[in-house]
């Protein structure tokens, strides 16, 4: 039986995290974060995206990375505690939008060209995956592009892994599927796929 919960974790969760440590996952310093985030920036294939959607923000510092290669870039996360921090962070930054949204209960009435899923999908339960994988689909443009990141050691308090997620999604890139598969990299804890809507 496995030992993982079988709930979204609650915004508390986050909060609480925050409140003892300003930046808990080394978001800013971390050298494994700093080389994560070039890989993520270089796997996009287009030097421009118009409309994009970040879920689970948390500092802001992929957001501020993100930004020049956007035209409006909304940026979400459940913790308002780490929404304070991004949103210093990405002041000088007009096109970026930063909201306290909690997805899949919340959802942005708009399309995107590029959601960006990184470090956000193994705090859901399958069920809120699932939700959220049909949500995100019909909020993407035709040619619109999906890109997951997530650390895939499993951790304890969390519902799913990385792999659950990616496997999820990819899943929905076969014959007849909504989505294809672009690009994979799997590296030591984390994995990234691009996906591209029909």
């Amino acid at each position: 039986m496995s030992q993982h919960q079988s709930n979204t974790l609650p915004p508390a969760y986050f909060d609480h995290v925050y409140q003892a440590n300003r930046d808990p996952w080394n978001f800013e310093t971390s050298p494994y974060e700093r080389a994560k985030y070039a890989a993520t920036l270089a796997a996009l294939p287009r030097p421009h995206y118009a409309e994009v959607f970040e879920i689970g923000c948390s500092l802001g510092v992929l957001t501020a990375q993100l930004a020049p290669r956007c035209g409006h870039l909304l940026a979400v996360d459940v913790s308002e505690a780490a929404l304070a921090q991004a949103r210093v962070r990405c002041a000088a930054l007009p096109q970026v939008e930063i909201s306290l949204m909690r997805v899949p209960e919340e959802f942005p009435a708009q399309q995107f060209d590029l959601i960006m899923l990184s470090e956000v999908g193994y705090y859901w339960s399958a069920a809120d995956l699932a939700r959220a994988a049909d949500q995100l689909i019909v909020a993407l443009n035709p040619g619109g592009q999906l890109l997951l990141v997530h650390w895939t050691p499993p951790v304890h308090d969390y519902p799913l892994t990385g792999d659950d997620v990616h496997q999820f999604f990819l899943a929905k890139t076969g014959s007849g599927g909504p989505l294809r598969h672009l690009t994979g990299q799997r590296h030591e804890t984390y994995r990234l796929d691009l996906l591209e809507k029909h």
